[in-house]
């Protein structure tokens, strides 16, 4: 694989066999960020888990301490009068039919949906054009709801859902890299610690077996996994 000039001098700044607390691993990636644009910052988490069990099959949701940087553009899906609470909560769009519509011509600009429950049997019938882009809504990740408004307020504050990959690794963007050292740090260590928390009963051996970070246009940092205490 050739890689650019850019990514082979920030290889270059730092050792990439080394395993760094977050703390530096954040410094480092502060150090070789060099995109023209504010670039992502992401982390991924390689779990000692069977995602074919569907007992770990490690999935849930992180509200962010400082959320992701990122204006999330949410959809409810829902009947009146929850679709006016949900737009009075700060949602983008709120309504019944006239999305199901929409979705159903291929529209889908849209971060998350949340649905009330009573709307799922309808959604539900719209899964091949959601459920490959990740936006079909979800009881356990808290998209499905009569508390719509409690759900907008969530995701717009910096909550987001992640799940376990076919391979075993869960990534997910945790900030930008313009932001504080500090509020880097925390979202990385708030999101670890959900981890840890949904580590399957029936997961054998070791759990969490590698964490590394990077942003949009650099080289990934391994950090230690003694960070997590696991």
């Amino acid at each position: 694989m050739k890689f650019g000039k850019k990514y082979r001098e920030a290889v270059k700044k730092y050792d990439g066999k080394k395993v760094y607390s977050i703390e530096d691993a954040v410094g480092v990636l502060k150090q070789v960020a060099s995109a023209k644009f504010v670039e992502s910052v992401d982390i991924a988490v390689r779990l000692g888990v069977d995602p074919k069990k569907a007992d770990q099959a490690v999935r849930g949701t992180v509200s962010l301490p400082h959320g992701i940087g990122k204006q999330v553009r949410v959809l409810v899906v829902a009947k009146s009068p929850k679709d006016q609470e949900a737009k009075d909560a700060g949602a983008d769009y709120a309504g019944f039919e006239e999305y199901l519509e929409k979705i159903k011509g291929g529209w889908t600009d849209v971060d998350v949906i949340v649905a009330t429950p009573d709307v799922m049997v309808e959604l539900g019938k719209l899964g091949k054009v959601l459920g490959p882009r990740g936006l079909m809504p979800n009881p356990k990740s808290g998209t499905v709801t009569v508390d719509v408004a409690t759900a907008v307020k969530e995701v717009k504050a910096g909550k987001i859902e992640f799940r376990v990959d076919k391979a075993g690794v869960v990534h997910t963007t945790i900030g930008k890299i313009n932001f504080e050292s500090e509020k880097l740090v925390e979202n990385i260590k708030a999101f670890l610690a959900t981890i840890v928390k949904l580590k399957p009963t029936t997961a054998k051996g070791q759990y969490i077996k590698s964490i590394y970070v990077s942003s949009t246009m650099s080289p990934s940092v391994q950090v230690d996994r003694a960070v997590v205490q696991i």
